[in-house]
């Protein structure tokens, strides 16, 4: 770190540092632009645009595949050259993307558009979490990371419903997509802003990687490769949470899956707390397995129950999945990545991704083969998937407590006391 950012972080350990603050209001006004729009681009690409269910699971998935290959620049871009200027790049450049949506008409646009807006925000997202690492102490990364996902889930609740407000899904799209876009325009200002006034950290070209070493780091590092396998079954198991289930339910109910999406955000702002608490008795690797288990199980209620109230509580199961292996898996890559390689570990756990694309695709093609009638069989294929996660954590598990020498609560990196 430099002397102004480690000042920051050392005079007052009990508050986060001003960037940390940055990252984080700025997460919660990109996160309510993003779910202004994109919840909803499968549902608009279906009902305005006239595009086939299992065309549209090819663009959404094109995003997060493109997204599973920009990590890696991005993560090992951000060690070599700073992460402001990533940061403000990707923003700058992903709300243009938004404008695209706006008015493009053929399918190969969406197709191009989509592919970019997974690119952008995956040399966003990694970059954005190794600053947070860098400019926060050991001990309060658990409370830095549930503060930055508080953040995005209040702009998840928030959103959705200003996207409904506004039209989004139908045919008065423009306004919510170009709102999207001043959002992200101004916010890569405000990161300017934050470049000038604040020092960032040090970049250590010596311990900067390229791609192919990041491989390595994969292959190399057992646990974090054990993470990583497990992760691409979770990430895809998220993935349907706004493509495969908006196209089931929001092709004829919008209402119903925007209500879904409320309550999803609203449960990780009411829950995560209470959870990373509770916790704090297990080491990580046994809270990302019990996630896995609630993805899934919430993902089988999602496509068998008609009712709101099971649809709702099927809801908040699969948010708890989503809590564990997300705030607790980017609190285990702060621990286990070496400080001069933060951005290229963060930068490589977008390699789940790809599980998010392949998932994406395959749910589009399920509601095509199989139809809409057959929920409780796509469903379940879905779940099955993401119970493959299960077996790649516990061996990590197995791997970590041999590393530490330890088996108990000194394992757990999400106790931020």
């Amino acid at each position: 770190m430099t002397t102004d950012t480690k000042q920051h972080t050392t005079k007052n350990k009990t508050a986060f540092h001003p960037v940390a603050w940055g990252v984080i209001l700025g997460t919660f006004l990109s996160r309510t632009g993003f779910f202004m729009t994109i919840p909803f681009l499968g549902i608009y690409l279906g009902q305005v645009k006239g595009i086939d269910p299992a065309t549209i699971g090819a663009i959404l998935a094109l995003s997060l595949f493109a997204g599973t290959w920009g990590s890696f620049v991005g993560g090992a871009l951000s060690d070599r050259i700073g992460r402001y200027p990533v940061m403000i790049a990707s923003m700058a450049l992903w709300s243009l993307v938004f404008i695209g949506f706006a008015f493009a008409d053929a399918t190969w646009l969406f197709f191009l558009l989509s592919g970019l807006n997974g690119l952008f925000r995956s040399l966003f997202e990694p970059t954005a979490r190794a600053l947070l690492t860098d400019v926060t102490p050991e001990e309060r990364r658990t409370d830095v990371f549930n503060a930055r996902y508080f953040a995005i889930n209040v702009g998840g609740a928030i959103g959705p419903l200003i996207g409904l407000k506004l039209g989004i899904g139908g045919s008065s799209s423009l306004v919510p997509f170009m709102l999207s876009a001043a959002i992200y325009f101004f916010y890569a200002i405000v990161l300017v802003i934050f470049s000038i006034k604040y020092k960032p950290p040090a970049v250590n070209d010596s311990g900067s990687v390229t791609v192919k070493q990041m491989v390595g780091i994969m292959i190399t590092d057992k646990v974090f490769l054990y993470f990583l396998i497990g992760n691409i079954f979770v990430f895809g198991a998220y993935s349907h949470l706004d493509t495969t289930l908006s196209q089931y339910i929001g092709h004829e109910r919008i209402g119903t899956y925007s209500l879904l999406f409320i309550i999803n955000t609203l449960s990780v702002v009411t829950l995560q707390y209470p959870l990373a608490k509770l916790m704090k008795r297990f080491s990580s690797l046994t809270a990302l397995k019990a996630g896995c288990l609630f993805f899934g199980l919430g993902l089988l209620g999602l496509g068998s129950f008609d009712q709101i109230i099971f649809l709702a509580l099927s809801m908040i199961v699969f948010t708890l999945g989503e809590i564990l292996c997300f705030v607790i898996g980017d609190v285990l890559i702060g621990e286990i990545a070496p400080a001069h390689l933060r951005g290229a570990y963060y930068g490589a756990s977008g390699f789940a991704f790809i599980g998010q694309s392949i998932c994406t695709w395959l749910g589009g093609i399920l509601l095509q083969t199989l139809g809409f009638d057959h929920g409780p069989l796509i469903f379940s294929i879905l779940m099955l998937l993401t119970f493959v996660a299960y077996p790649f954590f516990h061996r990590g598990q197995q791997l970590r407590e041999q590393q530490t020498g330890q088996t108990g609560k000194s394992t757990n990196v999400v106790s931020g006391t």
